[in-house]
């Protein structure tokens, strides 16, 4: 589909969901991989990596696994350094990393708005930070970020995480301005509901509400939202940059 040999991506929260399907993609694209997962004190987010590892090589690609907390300057640049080291370069970045702490506002707590804006919005601004300087010196990068919909209508008891991604479509719109003339192109995908364990964590009830309001009649699966990673991520996108690619099958347009 896109051919992405020679290149190497580091996708952050690459070990489940959204994140292990679009390490997938790329690597069945032709892309190596650094597969970015959280601090892990259970192992249970480490072994998640390894097993997408394995995957990857499966498809004949190289994968490297890194814990980094992505709010963390000095981890993220650990990180940077090690996927470079190990795999020559780094041109194709995925900020996937995200989390939920929904609550309305009234019942939000200031730590839980801190930790969403930590993750979903700082964290993207370390990982790009550390790794855009890289893509300029080599004249060629992608950095794709995800947002979501709910960034872009606004969802009932997501004003922490609807403000994060909102935050996040501003970021890559300011910093395509900054880069497009050195190579690098700077998007981002909005999905909106997607078939992963975060979703069924939704009641039944509520699930059902939403799926009355998409056109498509279904929600997303994960390989969707990938699929428009990789475009982002190849050649044939080379003149795409300061945009938002819904992936959300006509909820939002």
């Amino acid at each position: 589909m896109f051919e992405l040999t020679g290149h190497a991506a580091l996708v952050t929260g690459g070990e489940r969901g959204i994140g292990r399907a679009i390490a997938l993609a790329l690597a069945t694209q032709g892309a190596d991989i650094a597969i970015a997962y959280p601090p892990d004190a259970k192992g249970a987010e480490r072994t998640l990596a390894e097993e997408t590892a394995g995957e990857i090589g499966k498809r004949n690609r190289r994968a490297i696994i890194v814990e980094a907390d992505v709010t963390k300057p000095e981890t993220v640049e650990a990180m940077v350094k090690k996927g470079i080291a190990e795999l020559g370069k780094i041109d194709i970045l995925v900020n996937n990393a995200g989390i939920i702490r929904d609550k309305t506002l009234k019942k939000m707590t200031r730590e839980e708005w801190d930790a969403t804006i930590g993750v979903n919005l700082t964290g993207v601004f370390n990982v790009t930070r550390a790794l855009v300087e890289h893509m300029t010196g080599l004249g060629w990068g992608r950095i794709i970020s995800l947002s979501s919909i709910s960034g872009q209508m606004g969802f009932f008891g997501q004003t922490n995480y609807s403000a994060s991604k909102a935050g996040v479509i501003g970021f890559t719109k300011a910093l395509a301005r900054e880069v497009a003339a050195k190579g690098v192109t700077v998007n981002a995908v909005a999905p909106g509901l997607v078939e992963t364990q975060m979703l069924w964590t939704i009641p039944e009830d509520v699930r059902a509400g939403f799926l009355k309001m998409i056109p498509v009649g279904r929600f997303a699966k994960p390989e969707e939202v990938a699929a428009a990673v990789c475009f982002l991520a190849s050649d044939e996108a080379r003149y795409v940059t300061g945009q938002v690619i819904g992936v959300n099958g006509g909820w939002y347009m």
